[in-house]
This record gives structure tokens, sequence and C-alpha cells, in this order.
């Protein structure tokens, strides 16, 4: 999995430097989530952060490009049900990749749509990637602070991983 993590940061990375000159914004974001669906069942929350790229490709519409970190934490009778099995695992991680869209519907407020793959980080997991896609609405405040809310499904066979997730950002 570092290989995969070192792998996007560079590829990010690169992007980035490439497309920097053309007006291209970098953000990193706090994330949250709510757990929907059958993940629910199982976490009640999820924490993260992301850094995210956004080029202008027309007037009003970006091409984003973001990578980051997702934990959901294990609801407290999983823990103890592991525990009891001698696994001390307090949750899952993931590390979602994503391209997509950015369009501004008014001055402040944007619609985004993205598509990409989900790794998963638990050592001893299932090691499958999983289909990402997340159609969200957010709020820029300043040409410096963001907050977006978004619909995040990882889809693999057997099943689909959802939450209901906020990342503030900060641009630079």
């Amino acid at each position: 999995m570092k290989k995969v993590l070192l792998a996007t940061l560079l590829f990010l990375g690169v992007a980035a430097t490439s497309f920097a000159q053309d007006g291209g914004k970098f953000s990193i974001g706090v994330e949250a989530g709510l757990p929907v669906g059958s993940a629910s069942d199982v976490s009640s929350f999820a924490i993260g952060g992301s850094l995210k790229y956004a080029l202008p490709i027309a007037e009003k519409t970006a091409f984003t490009a973001s990578a980051g970190y997702t934990f959901f934490s294990y609801k407290s009778d999983i823990k103890n049900a592991l525990k009891a099995l001698g696994v001390n695992d307090k949750g899952q991680g993931f590390i979602p990749v994503k391209l997509g869209i950015k369009y501004d519907l008014a001055d402040a407020l944007y619609a985004e749509g993205q598509l990409g793959a989900t790794f998963i980080t638990t050592s001893g997991a299932d090691k499958k990637v999983a289909f990402a896609y997340a159609p969200g609405i957010g709020y820029k405040f300043s040409d410096v602070l963001d907050l977006g809310v978004r619909y995040e499904g990882w889809s693999v066979s057997g099943g689909t991983t959802s939450q209901i997730a906020a990342r503030l950002g900060f641009s630079f």
C-alpha cells in the first residue's frame, strides 16, 4: 500500500507542476464523514484529509484531481468482538484517488462530480480496489476557504462502502 500512496502522491506532484503555470490551485482539506448504508452497521464516523488540485478548463469549469486518506472507525461492539478474537483493530483505512469536473453554479456555489479508485490500507485485509464516485456541492467563502459536502461511494463486488462527507479546504 505504501507504493500505491507514493505513486499517487508522485502523480499529483507531477500533474501539479505541469499545470501550475496555467492558473490551477491546490487545496488541502480536513474531512469528516457519516457512514451510510451497510457501512453504518460497523462504523459511526469517518475522518481524514486530502490534497486537491483544480485546473480551470473553461470560464466556469475546472478539472479536479484529488488524493487523500480516510479512516472509518469501528463501532465499540465491533472493536470488542475483534478484541475477543485477539485482533486489536480500531477501524479501516482507505486511500481514495479521484478525477472530476467542478462547475460554478453561482459566484460562490459550485457542483462537483468525481470518479476514481479507492485502495484499502488495513493490514491483513482483502486488497481489492474499489470503484469510487462522489457527487457533491460546495461553497467558496473566499479565495482561500471553501466547504464541500458530498455523497461518496466505493463499490466492489459484494457491496459498497459509502458516506456523506464534508471537506473544509484551504487553497494555496
